[in-house]
C-alpha cells in the first residue's frame, strides 16, 4: 500500500514537465523514460477521459518501453517455471493489459506538478538505472527510478531507490497464485483490469 501511494505521488501528481536535459540523445535508457513521460504528458493534456480511453492512448508506448514478459515472470516468482508455455503466454498478455490499466487509472487522477529526469543513467550490473524526481502540486518530492534492461525496456520501478514495484506486484499476486495457480492469477488480473477499465470520469 505504501508503494502504491508514493508511486501515485510520482506518476499522478500532474502534468509531467520533462527537463530539457531529460532527452539526452546519447543515453538510450534515458530516452526510453522520456518517451514514457512524453506519452503521459500528452494524455494528461487531452480532455478528461475514462480509464479505458487513457489505456488505449498510453498502451502502445508502455508495450514498447516496458518488458512485460520479464516483469510478470519476476512477479509470479518460482511458480512461473511450472506453468505451460500457453499459460505463460496468457499471463503475459493479461499482465500487459493489467499494468496499462493501472497506469491509466493513476493518470486519470492527475493534478498539477513537475517531473524531472536525470540526464544520464547509471550502470547496475548488466542494466541501467534512470533516476527521476517528481514534485507534487504542493512541492513535496519523491524519487522514482527505473531499471532499464535489454533493449532499453523497463524491468522495474523503484521508490526512493530501493522499494520495488515488481515486489509489490508479487505480494498482490501471492494469494491468487496460492489458491488457483496460473488460472487463479489470470482470473485475478483479468477481473481487476475489467474493473479499472469500467471506471468513468467524475462529472
Amino acid at each position: 500500500m505504501r508503494l502504491n501511494r508514493v508511486v501515485l505521488a510520482a506518476l499522478l501528481f500532474g502534468l509531467l514537465h520533462l527537463s530539457p536535459t531529460a532527452r539526452a540523445a546519447d543515453d538510450a535508457a534515458v530516452e526510453s523514460i522520456s518517451k514514457i513521460y512524453t506519452t503521459f504528458e500528452a494524455a494528461l493534456k487531452e480532455a478528461p477521459k475514462d480509464v479505458g480511453a487513457r489505456a488505449a492512448s498510453i498502451g502502445p508506448t508502455l508495450s514498447e518501453t516496458f518488458d512485460f514478459p520479464a516483469m510478470i515472470r519476476l512477479a509470479a516468482g518460482p511458480k512461473w517455471k511450472t506453468f505451460t508455455p500457453e499459460q505463460q503466454g496468457a499471463l503475459t498478455e493479461a499482465f500487459g493489459r493489467y499494468f496499462t490499466a493501472t497506469y491509466a487509472t493513476r493518470l486519470a487522477q492527475a493534478a498539477g506538478g513537475k517531473f524531472t529526469v536525470k540526464p544520464q543513467s547509471e550502470a547496475r550490473g548488466a542494466n541501467r538505472v534512470v533516476q527521476t524526481e517528481v514534485a507534487n502540486k504542493d512541492g513535496d518530492t519523491s524519487q522514482v527510478d527505473f531499471l532499464v534492461g535489454s533493449g532499453n525496456r523497463v524491468q522495474d520501478v523503484y521508490l526512493n531507490g530501493n522499494v520495488s514495484e515488481v515486489a509489490s506486484l508479487r505480494g498482490s499476486f501471492a494469494e491468487p497464485l496460492k489458491t488457483g495457480g496460473a488460472d487463479g492469477l489470470l482470473t485475478f488480473m483479468r477481473d481487476r483490469t475489467t474493473g479499472m477499465l469500467a471506471v468513468k470520469p467524475a462529472p
